[in-house]
């Protein structure tokens, strides 16, 4: 898949070309590796899409910044309390995002807000996330970033790894897209684990994000979504 040209072909076996790139709308709360990650695939043409803005509840943080750094737009979601018209409500994020900015997805990397109803119904089964652990375990309300690897370690579990996911309107029980799955020593430490599960976060994400903006992600019956192979 990587570095493979988009064609589609007729049936008469000529090449058209491919067809517009996905709009992508990029949701961070931190140094944002896995937007980094993503971004860098798009530029070297594994991914067939383009960051159309990025959201952000964190305005200072290192996501925006590189954003900022790159030309990308970018908005502040939620308003702060102190500041509420430095920000966005749930409404205007919407509207923002489906007119002004015309995404076609939502690509959460280390977003830690809960996204909004709003958002969910108009972007159905459009929003990825990523997750530190193997979900269903360890995850839900308070389960992010080095606490997940602290409840692996703490568990005893002997494997762990990135999940990414459709989102509904909780916290990480959206219908799970793929994941990838790397060691727990006994004697590791949560940060240990951390650097293993990154590693394959910066790999599995970006495949992921690429099969979205190429279609290749199927629904079966029981809303169980399917990601299909570039080949």
């Amino acid at each position: 898949m990587w570095g493979a040209k988009l064609q589609r072909c007729t049936a008469a076996g000529s090449v058209q070309d491919p067809p517009p790139k996905k709009r992508l709308a990029v949701f961070v709360s931190g140094g944002g590796s896995n937007f980094r990650a993503i971004h860098a695939a798009i530029q070297e043409g594994s991914v067939h899409g383009e960051v159309a803005v990025v959201v952000s509840n964190a305005p200072t943080c290192g996501g925006v910044a590189y954003a900022q750094s790159h030309g990308i737009p970018t908005l502040t979601y939620p308003a702060p309390k102190l500041d509420p018209a430095a920000g966005l409500t749930a409404e205007q994020l919407v509207q923002q995002l489906t007119q002004e900015y015309r995404a076609d997805a939502v690509i959460l990397a280390g977003y830690l807000k809960l996204i909004p109803s709003e958002l969910v119904r108009a972007y159905k089964r459009a929003i990825l996330n990523i997750h530190p652990g193997l979900l269903p375990s360890f995850g839900g309300k308070g389960y992010y970033g080095i606490k997940v690897h602290q409840a692996v370690v703490a568990s005893g579990a002997r494997f762990s790894g990135p999940t990414i996911h459709f989102v509904d309107e909780e916290y990480d029980t959206g219908p799970i897209l793929a994941q990838a799955v790397v060691p727990v020593y006994p004697t590791d430490r949560p940060e240990q684990v951390a650097a293993r599960v990154l590693k394959e976060e910066h790999k599995l994400y970006p495949e992921c994000v690429a099969a979205l903006c190429e279609e290749r992600i199927t629904w079966r019956h029981d809303g169980v979504p399917i990601m299909w192979s570039a080949h």
